[in-house]
């Protein structure tokens, strides 16, 4: 963060060296006063426009900093802002305290978003369906391009700025364990060990800690470029307890259908075309709702979708454009394998 700050006191020539250091990513550096106070931005293009009105290159370069600047709070990450600010290409951005210290620069050339939200992937299948591939491997550990399918999907997370992941283990979870005893990408992935199979949901009671309202929870085995950001996004605006990812799923009929009153015929439909919303396994929740799963009892995420209905809180459908396979058969795992070469 050091090489992006620069005091208010240091020389237009100071501000030069240290925008050449920076040059591979950031174009502006973040100028603070004596107190470590912030104050204003600096970029090649203030420096510019000083020198051709006049400035010395032994000027300080609080004389032609840029005061207004953008800046997000500590504690109060704004994903939509921080959207906004990247479509305008305005790619680093502060975050200040209370005191206007930075505290920390939020790259968004590094990273999509800053995402307020904890993630938790669900890998304590015994991955049957795949068998032989499955009997000495778990089936998130299995290589789909140049990694295993689960940290496809753990550097995603990571890209949009989800800080806080927590892998729910089971069969042949030591693996598990193993692979992300290291950080992967400067972030620490958590596992969680469910002491026996609880369902697609029910091994969340065992996360110790949740830093964020809003949790993303999801099965690890699938291939899939979903935006998290926008996801997030759609969550927010609805003000919905959980968001249920959909993949349209369409049903064409080579028949006619008759419609029937009894045994009476009122209509025929000539091949007639269906569309549908599946379940893509893959939630927004408010941790909130965590509170409605039973402690020890297989619990599923339908199920615990079908308790928020029934106390009548607000579930919605996000809609899924893009890549998705939920690797469970060898045709998928190869349908992955195959896709994965073109995608970037």
């Amino acid at each position: 963060m050091k090489r992006y700050i620069i005091q208010s006191s240091a020389t237009i020539l100071d501000a030069l060296k240290a925008l050449d250091g920076t040059s591979h990513d950031s174009q502006t550096l973040f100028v603070v006063d004596e107190t470590e106070r912030m104050v204003g931005t600096l970029t090649d293009g203030d420096i510019r426009r000083g020198l051709i009105g006049g400035a010395l290159l032994s000027m300080p370069v609080g004389e032609i900093m840029h005061t207004c600047f953008k800046f997000i709070r500590e504690g109060q990450y704004d994903a939509k802002l921080l959207k906004e600010y990247r479509e305008k290409q305005i790619f680093f951005i502060p975050v200040l305290d209370n005191k206007d210290h930075i505290v920390k620069v939020c790259n968004l050339i590094k990273y999509r978003n800053f995402l307020p939200v904890d993630a938790v992937l669900m890998a304590g299948g015994k991955g049957e369906r795949l068998r032989p591939l499955t009997e000495k491997t778990p089936k998130p550990l299995l290589q789909v391009g140049d990694k295993a399918i689960i940290d496809h999907n753990v550097d995603r997370l990571i890209s949009f700025g989800i800080k806080h992941i927590s892998v729910t283990v089971n069969y042949l979870g030591e693996q598990l364990e193993d692979h992300f005893r290291e950080p992967r990408k400067e972030v620490q992935i958590q596992t969680v060990r469910e002491p026996k199979f609880l369902g697609t949901i029910g091994s969340i009671k065992f996360v110790p800690e949740f830093y964020n309202d809003a949790v993303l929870v999801m099965n690890s085995d699938l291939f899939t470029n979903i935006n998290y950001e926008d996801f997030y996004l759609h969550f927010k605006e609805h003000d919905a307890d959980m968001s249920v990812a959909a993949i349209p799923y369409d049903v064409d009929i080579p028949f006619g259908i008759l419609d029937l009153d009894g045994r009476n015929i009122t209509g025929l439909s000539e091949k007639p075309h269906y569309g549908y919303y599946a379940n893509a396994g893959i939630y927004l929740i408010k941790k909130s709702a965590f509170e409605l799963i039973p402690e020890d009892t297989m619990f599923h995420s339908t199920d615990l979708l079908g308790a928020l209905v029934a106390a009548g809180k607000k579930v919605i459908r996000f809609p899924l454009g893009g890549t998705w396979i939920d690797i469970g058969t060898p045709q998928e795992y190869r349908r992955a394998q195959d896709l994965v070469k073109y995608m970037i």
